[in-house]
């Protein structure tokens, strides 16, 4: 009797209707993730003709979801997600209550009851984590200021999620779902206490036992120089944690992939395993995309078009103008804000999770699941265009808003260097852009020489850290003249923009040259067309990472050989 193939042909025709629909996708001038849902579609049970199986699909997704953010957590240290809590913790919680409120408002409206409507609310509220990611890594910004702040937001988005995950099963009954009778009021904070206590045991372990464990198992097995037992240590490692997180303590697959990544991060060889791990990264991250396609019934394009459209303006309007107010309500620039109201502007996993939920218990109608499917297909494919409209949309409205300008013009104490600090230290100084990695290097080696210098980061938290250590630091977008002038560029010697924002850095350099003819300009960029193209304006001295590297070992090799 011959064997079954059906995840062999699932994963077949999932890659190569996605290959064929993104290659379609890309020559219509759209991103190729677009192409990967429209392929699901092709191949989902709404469609005619082949029908991949669902559920094998949305398992290898999960696959895809652990490698995507366990490679995540090898380039987020817990210094970058500690540092941007002050605004991740209270941000996120706000926008979940913000969008739940309008979610709930609008089933209220069409008559859903009060559960329904809480699910409902629920599901739109939480963004992707995956989408987000592939957002942030293809645009270069998963490393900057605005990235972590994104994505230390969707950290905390996901563990409220996980928390309601636990709780909603127990409030199955009072919300009218199929579940008989109601919890009492000690079962409930009984549930919560224990949701709370083994979410917090799994980050202790990860953080205590975890970061002794795993970097050193990676270096073991580096030593064996085998390429195959090193990239399956990453990988058993990776799925393994994930695995067991979720089984043992009810954290998300795509949690505790995540701190596993984290903690596999304080290994010298990290670099390395985000590099083996890439490939199956990418090919797994399309199969998510597909399954999520798969789910969608474009027949509810037909049957509700206008609750498709009040779903789709909570999720890409709603959402984002929430995010937008809280973060300008942290104080943090407009460009932040835009980028993370960006970041949020669609949903995805967690969603298709309390959905399925809602529908299982009978809480949340047929209709409902299907509206959320709608709103994340159309809100994912809508991303792209999002934050390629972050750039003209902060142009716009800080030229035509009293308000925005008056923002730039804030009393925000972070913002301007105190009134103590003594006026000769402000003359013939280093204006330094970006305080991470690099910066943080030039910094130290600027006060080893005794050498004054102004940081500018658009990291409040940063900011305050510099200022106790008794540096001179100012909080903002140093692409906004009012920032480099509270920076004193008028009397600086030397700017230096070790942040790699290229369109940022024309406006930079151009405010500083106007304020400052003579100043000297140092620029830090990723790739050899930007770099050529900020030599042709004569912005300033371009240095570019694998240049220099290179130069570097070229140096060394010269003297070593001599």
């Amino acid at each position: 009797m011959p064997h079954s193939t059906t995840l062999l042909t699932t994963i077949a025709a999932s890659l190569a209707a996605a290959l064929a629909m993104g290659l379609l996708a890309s020559r219509l001038k759209l991103p190729p993730l677009v192409g990967y849902l429209v392929a699901g579609m092709l191949i989902g049970p709404a469609t005619p003709g082949f029908h991949a199986d669902l559920e094998l699909s949305g398992q290898l997704a999960e696959i895809g979801v652990i490698l995507l953010m366990f490679g995540v957590g090898m380039h987020f240290s817990l210094q970058d997600l500690w540092s941007v809590r002050k605004i991740a913790v209270p941000g996120a919680a706000l926008q979940i209550a913000a969008a739940t409120a309008m979610g709930f408002g609008l089933a209220a409206a069409w008559g859903w009851p009060f559960g329904a409507a809480l699910v409902f609310g629920l599901a739109l509220s939480v963004a992707s984590t995956v989408v987000l990611i592939q957002a942030l890594e293809r645009r270069g910004l998963l490393q900057s200021v605005n990235g972590r702040i994104a994505v230390g937001w969707l950290v905390v988005e996901d563990l409220a999620m996980v928390l309601a995950l636990i709780l909603l099963p127990a409030l199955s009954g009072p919300l009218g779902g199929a579940s008989a009778g109601a919890p009492g009021a000690s079962a409930l904070a009984m549930s919560v206490f224990l949701t709370l206590g083994k979410v917090s045991l799994f980050i202790a372990l990860m953080l205590v036992l975890g970061r002794r464990l795993f970097p050193k198992l990676l270096w073991q097995v580096g030593r064996t120089g085998s390429r195959e037992l090193f990239t399956l240590c990453v990988i058993a490692v990776a799925v393994g944690v994930a695995y067991g997180s979720a089984r043992l303590f009810g954290v998300s697959f795509a949690l505790g992939a995540f701190f596993a990544g984290m903690v596999m991060r304080e290994s010298a060889l990290s670099h390395r395993a985000a590099e083996e791990s890439l490939p199956l990264r990418d090919a797994f991250s399309v199969l998510f995309f597909v399954s999520v396609g798969m789910l969608f019934d474009p027949r509810i394009l037909m049957s509700a078009p206008l609750k498709v459209l009040a779903v789709v303006a909570i999720i890409v309007i709603g959402k984002s103008l929430a995010a937008l107010v809280l973060v300008l309500a942290f104080r943090y620039p407009l460009n932040t804000a835009l980028t993370v109201s960006a970041s949020l502007a669609q949903i995805g996993e967690f969603s298709f999770i309390l959905a399925g939920f809602g529908v299982a218990e009978g809480i949340l109608p047929k209709e409902g699941q299907s509206l959320i499917l709608a709103g994340a297909l159309i809100s994912i494919s809508l991303n792209h265009l999002v934050f390629q409209l972050v750039e003209p949309a902060r142009g716009w409205i800080r030229s035509r808003s009293r308000f925005a300008r008056a923002l730039e013009r804030t009393t925000d104490p972070l913002a301007q260097l105190p009134v103590t600090v003594r006026a000769e230290t402000l003359t013939g100084h280093v204006v330094l852009v970006g305080y991470g990695r690099v910066g943080r290097r030039i910094g130290e080696a600027l006060a080893e020489r005794g050498l004054g210098f102004v940081a500018v980061d658009e990291n409040r938290e940063l900011v305050e850290a510099l200022r106790s250590r008794g540096h001179h630091a100012v909080a903002g977008d140093a692409s906004v003249p009012a920032v480099l002038i509270q920076a004193h560029i008028a009397r600086a010697r030397l700017l230096v923009i070790a942040a790699p924002d290229a369109p940022g850095a024309r406006r930079m350099v151009a405010t500083a040259k106007m304020l400052n003819p003579q100043v000297q300009v140092l620029l830090r960029t990723h790739s050899e067309e930007e770099a050529e193209l900020l030599r042709q304006e004569n912005a300033g001295t371009v240095f570019m990472g694998e240049h220099e590297l290179a130069v570097s070992m070229i140096r060394k090799v010269a003297e070593l050989t001599a």
